[in-house]
């Protein structure tokens, strides 16, 4: 039996009652956390929250040999745990049809993501979010600003008045993770005007939203990771009003943004 588990967003606490109760009845326990990562939490600290020992994999040892973690799920009880819901990364969703292949059992128990945190910490409603893009460091994609493919995206969720969610680049095992300032400054080069929402810290005791022009969010410090950027398309009136009260955004920034 395989059993994929989300975490949740932010630390020991952010898993689900039922992810917890499929952790405590699992024999073994694997983790990646190179796709998103608790900030607010080590993994000492998930093991002695949940009384168990986890096994820690990289990139590597999950997407070229997931061996070891097939073999042991055909006899026992497996838990695999991710940040945020455990079912985003095309990773793990092939870690899942290869355990299918070979006849284990498998089961999703679901976490909260950072999009519908977003979503519901903004106001922007979810249905209107369009493609969403990762903005990798520069120096991961190996050229300077935005790749074109982000470029692209944004003008296209842009043109259909959708709203874009934009990922902020993480280095788990450098400890670096983008921030949405720099983000911003980024985006800013193209357009320095339009509006963009910073989430930070979503899932914690003291999560921040914060919206501007990005020109002005790139000149903001925003606190500790993990943060996330939006940039939003057409707005409908509830969303203006939800990204004045919950962002501070200014009325001649939305103004420019009605649906």
């Amino acid at each position: 039996m395989l059993t994929f588990i989300g975490l949740g967003l932010y630390d020991e606490r952010s898993i689900t009652v039922e992810g917890r109760e499929a952790l405590a009845d699992a024999d073994r326990a694997f983790a990646e956390l190179y796709t998103s990562h608790l900030v607010g939490a080590t993994v000492d600290d998930l093991s002695e929250a949940h009384d168990v020992d986890i096994e820690v994999r990289d990139r590597a040892g999950v997407e070229q040999r997931p061996g070891e973690i097939l073999d042991a799920a055909e006899d026992e009880h497996v838990a695999f745990l991710t940040a945020g819901d455990t079912m985003i990364s095309t990773t793990h969703v092939d870690l899942r049809l290869r355990a299918i292949e070979r006849g284990i059992d498998t089961r999703v128990v679901h976490g909260v993501t950072a999009q519908t945190a977003a979503s519901g910490l903004t106001g922007l409603q979810n249905y209107r979010f369009g493609k969403a893009v990762t903005l990798p460091f520069p120096y991961a994609h190996g050229a300077d600003g935005v790749p074109q493919s982000v470029v692209d995206s944004i003008e296209a969720n842009r043109e259909r008045g959708l709203h874009t969610a934009v990922y902020l680049d993480i280095k788990a095992d450098r400890d670096e993770y983008m921030t949405a300032d720099v983000a911003s400054e980024m985006l800013a080069d193209g357009w320095a005007d339009v509006l963009g929402v910073v989430v930070a810290r979503a899932g914690s005791p003291d999560p921040l939203v914060a919206a501007d022009r990005l020109s002005a969010l790139a000149e903001r410090d925003f606190g500790d990771p993990l943060h996330l950027l939006v940039i939003p398309g057409d707005l409908h009136h509830v969303e203006r009003d939800a990204l004045a009260t919950l962002g501070g955004a200014p009325e001649d920034v939305l103004a420019e943004t009605e649906a």
